[in-house]
């Protein structure tokens, strides 16, 4: 099995790249961007949803043990909502204009989710870090603004922050994160919807979509 993936930018490429190891091209975006009303259509923007309906028509000649995979931040969208959009889109496409194989997932409310969730990678890589300033609650991934939680914990202003910031924070707290027993629920889907694609040996099987 082989990978495709695009993800938003490349802040989130290191962590993809833990949780992938070899099996794997990523594809960095301009951002999430937003689904065209007009799948047809050439893209004018370098967002990810832009993107996305050039891109899974592109891949349509990708041969069997080969798969699409999509990652977006659930951002301010409903979970459940972008993920069903996601599908509809590609079943808009038609069989002979689109992937075999793809899974679409999504980072719930930002990849920077799945770092808050581990205390102990935050702790591995900025072993000054103050874990107190986490906020207190029952699922991380209903933190709200990720990133800017992440920068206060690391003892940063977010507004003097930026992208090679969050590159360099995902960077060193990506190789400590529990990939085993995640602690964010949408990290642990992304893991065991991988772990199946790279299990899986029916090329049957591996046509059905995510």
């Amino acid at each position: 099995m082989f990978l495709e993936i695009l993800v938003e930018g490349s802040t989130d490429v290191p962590t993809i790249r833990e949780v992938l190891l070899r099996h794997f091209r990523i594809h960095p975006h301009k951002g999430k961007g937003k689904l065209p009303q007009k799948p047809s259509a050439h893209p004018k923007r370098r967002g990810l949803l832009d993107q996305l309906p050039a891109k899974l028509r592109a891949y349509s000649h990708l041969p069997s043990g080969y798969c699409v995979v999509v990652l977006v931040d659930a951002d301010n969208d409903d979970c459940k909502e972008l993920k069903q959009s996601l599908v509809e889109l590609y079943q808009t496409l038609g069989k002979y204009k689109r992937p075999v194989c793809v899974l679409f997932r999504i980072a719930v409310e930002e990849t920077e989710s799945w770092f808050l969730a581990d205390k102990n990678a935050i702790r591995a890589a900025f072993p000054h870090a103050n874990l107190n300033r986490l906020p207190k609650k029952k699922s991380p991934d209903s933190i709200v603004g990720a990133w800017e939680k992440l920068a206060e914990v690391l003892g940063k202003n977010p507004t003097e922050c930026d992208g090679k910031d969050k590159f360099e924070w995902a960077a060193a707290i990506s190789p400590h994160l529990d990939l085993e027993q995640p602690k964010s629920p949408s990290l642990k889907a992304f893991v065991e919807g991988v772990a199946r694609l790279l299990a899986q040996k029916d090329s049957e099987e591996t046509g059905k979509m995510r």
